[in-house]
């Protein structure tokens, strides 16, 4: 029996009928996402804003860590150092070991409006620091920790930190400029500080008038013709002066001339000075100026102390100092001019009465 094949009519639509779908390809509103869903985007969102975020963070404190570590490497940054970690072994100071009697003006300023300008330390393998600069400012620390026991506010230091790799010479060069704008270091302080330098293994320098040239190197020719004239005075006399620093400029300039002319001079004024402990620095002044005499005078010689010859007028600078209740007083004398130096408040003195001394002092010199 033959089976009979069926056949199906298929009606194709045409380009106008209605469009249709096929099932499950719905067309209409995308169906709306559940709460967990949701909440996954929206955390996956936020992790990635984060991680962005966190790796802006990581990149700015990279680089700001690095530029910290530039600007400390060229000395730039200011730390708290402790006091007990300064030494002072790796330069001689330009300094002439002693009292400072200006040293209480610099604590009064720092105790009462603090350390302006940082002090400058070199750092050492051990982890302590050489002084590079400011001694005077370590030393007025120093005292005021002393004075009052206070380490949270005098215990450390503000300074810059350098790393080590400087030669000698410019570190030196860098202690001697500083002290050279603030004018106040005087010849003999420079012409110890050449014949230091020049006698120090560590330099390259073995001779004073070449360690001048070296350390003075910004100062002007003249000055560097001073300094090389006062190391004559400091090489001759200087284990037996006690107030080098205060010698003026012109006593010094005719000490030196006359250290020349005459044979055995500097033998006679060390053999004054020598033994005399208790010699104020007029003292010593009065001494070398006698000694160095005037132009036109035969040559010096040692006057019986009996006997003291007279003096002109001298023209340089003249102190001397002497302790009071207040403390030290230091008197500052030159042509024109008499300055009183003392850790007082002299405006809170009714002027008549200032004014009554100063002229009961003046008529006593007359």
């Amino acid at each position: 029996m033959t089976k009979k094949r069926r056949m199906f009519d298929i009606e194709l639509p045409s380009d106008d009928a209605a469009e249709t779908f096929p099932a499950g390809k719905i067309s209409g509103p995308p169906a709306r996402r559940g709460p967990m869903a949701a909440a996954i985007s929206e955390t996956a969102d936020a992790t990635r804003e984060r991680q962005e975020i966190e790796a802006q963070i990581r990149a700015e404190n990279d680089a700001l860590a690095h530029e910290h570590v530039r600007l400390k490497r060229l000395g730039l940054v200011v730390d708290l150092v402790p006091l007990e970690l300064v030494e002072m072994t790796k330069l001689v100071r330009d300094r002439k070991k002693g009292p400072d009697f200006e040293l209480a003006e610099l604590k009064a300023s720092i105790s009462e409006l603090g350390l302006s300008n940082p002090i400058r330390l070199e750092a050492r393998p051990d982890g302590r620091y050489e002084l590079i600069q400011g001694y005077r400012r370590l030393s007025a620390y120093r005292e005021l920790l002393d004075e009052t026991g206070d380490a949270a506010r005098y215990g450390a230091i503000p300074a810059a930190v350098t790393q080590p790799g400087e030669d000698l010479e410019a570190l030196y060069r860098k202690m001697v400029d500083e002290n050279l704008v603030r004018k106040d270091i005087s010849f003999a302080e420079m012409a110890m500080l050449a014949l230091d330098y020049a006698a120090d293994p560590g330099t390259s320098v073995t001779d004073p008038d070449k360690a001048v040239a070296v350390l003075f190197k910004s100062a002007g020719y003249q000055k560097r013709s001073y300094i090389r004239t006062f190391m004559a005075v400091v090489e001759r006399l200087g284990g037996d002066l006690m107030y080098p620093q205060d010698i003026p400029r012109a006593l010094g300039l005719a000490l030196a001339r006359r250290l020349d002319e005459v044979d055995g001079l500097a033998r006679l004024i060390r053999a004054e000075l020598q033994g005399w402990e208790n010699r104020s620095v007029a003292d010593e002044l009065s001494v070398l100026r006698r000694f160095a005499g005037d132009e036109g005078e035969g040559e010096a010689s040692a006057p019986a102390p009996d006997t003291p010859r007279p003096e002109k007028p001298a023209k340089a600078k003249t102190s001397f100092q002497f302790d009071r209740s207040e403390g030290r007083a230091r008197c500052v004398a030159a042509v024109g001019k008499l300055e009183i130096q003392l850790d007082r408040d002299f405006t809170t003195i009714d002027r008549r009465r200032l004014e009554q001394a100063v002229r009961q002092m003046l008529d006593q010199l007359d």
